[in-house]
């Protein structure tokens, strides 16, 4: 006979069950590090299959954990985790942020609001930024926003950046950002319907995934992503020729920006820097390609690199442009062709 209590019970044990068995391959894989050298050096003394078994199961786990050292580089420059420059050095107002994720990390960031009587009026940017460095390395690209586009900013700081607790990955990055949307949900003094998701690099990751989010897609304003990749086993296999074969499971950040893409129905605007050394260019433009959004744009900037595209004659101009027409827009279900042909007059860009 089937009753609820048994149900529940059960389910209640395969949960504890598999918790376990979590906790046990997490740190039997941590444990891998360490245990190379013993098994090499076994291995050379004895031989043996179950050694070389062992010895390759602990270089595939240390190789798997490593793999966040290769992606996250909170410590450059060395200063970085030490010292967080301020947002009124470069002259503008601003309010220490603290926000307690989901899985209960403490992480920081700057709120830098319009004067009083504009910032209930002004468009908000949530900013994601890449994988080096810390918020404060990103406030003269802040001060333009706030100067030419008249918007409130919000820079987020990841965990295991700055003064944020915490060590970097892309679920941990998922509850980061998540957080510091609610606070901007829940602030009085901004207009929540107006609040513009930005990433660059590896921050359009977290931008593109907080978009594909079914509970905080319909609560973005706009969507700008810039230099970014369109998963990270794609960018491995530009690294390493051959990484193709490897299984997604190997991967231990994924990033699988050009699937979440395809769910996102927030008007969004690509900006690519076509001479970024780091990521290709044609990364952005197959993830606008992908993208399903009823509205969206892409600007090319000729001479934009991976980190200074910002830096471009016409960029924030296009930013304006696109911020303006969706303003002005009833947000059809297609893209605006007027729109489109206007700003490939104006700026060159070709879609």
């Amino acid at each position: 006979m089937y009753r609820p209590s048994d149900h529940h019970m059960g389910f209640s044990a395969v949960q504890s069950v598999s918790k376990l068995v979590l906790y046990t391959v997490q740190h039997f894989w941590r444990a891998c590090s360490a245990a190379i050298l013993t098994l090499l050096l076994c291995y050379w003394l004895y031989g043996g299959v179950l050694i070389f078994i062992l010895l390759c199961l602990a270089v595939c786990g240390a190789f798997y954990h490593y793999q966040d050292v290769l992606l996250y580089y909170p410590e450059q420059p060395e200063s970085a985790r030490v010292f967080v420059q301020t947002p009124n050095t470069v002259g503008l107002p601003y309010e220490n942020v603290f926000l307690e994720t989901d899985d209960g990390v403490r992480i920081t960031g700057y709120f830098v609001p319009q004067s009083l009587d504009r910032r209930r009026e002004a468009p908000t940017m949530l900013y994601f930024h890449g994988n080096a460095g810390n918020i404060g390395h990103r406030l003269n690209n802040v001060q333009a926003i706030y100067s030419y586009c008249g918007c409130n900013v919000l820079l987020l700081e990841y965990r295991g950046y700055g003064k944020s607790e915490g060590s970097p990955s892309e679920n941990g990055m998922r509850l980061d950002a998540k957080a510091a949307m609610d606070y901007l949900l829940n602030r009085e003094d901004v207009d929540s319907k107006k609040i513009i998701v930005f990433g660059r690099s590896l921050g359009g990751a977290v931008a593109i995934d907080l978009a594909s989010d079914l509970n905080y897609m319909k609560k973005i304003f706009v969507l700008i992503v810039e230099n970014t990749f369109t998963s990270i086993p794609m960018m491995a296999t530009q690294i390493v020729p051959g990484l193709e074969k490897l299984p997604v499971i190997c991967y231990r950040n994924q990033y699988l920006n050009i699937r979440k893409i395809r769910i996102v129905q927030v008007p969004t605007l690509f900006l690519s820097g076509l001479s970024d050394q780091m990521i290709p260019s044609r990364m952005m433009a197959e993830l606008f390609q992908a993208c399903n959004a009823p509205l969206k744009h892409i600007e090319r900037f000729e001479h934009g690199t991976h980190n200074g595209t910002w830096q471009c004659s016409g960029y924030y101009e296009a930013i304006n442009r696109f911020l303006s027409h969706i303003q002005q827009s009833s947000l059809a279900t297609h893209v605006d062709q007027d729109y489109i042909r206007t700003a490939q007059q104006e700026t060159g860009t070709v879609i």
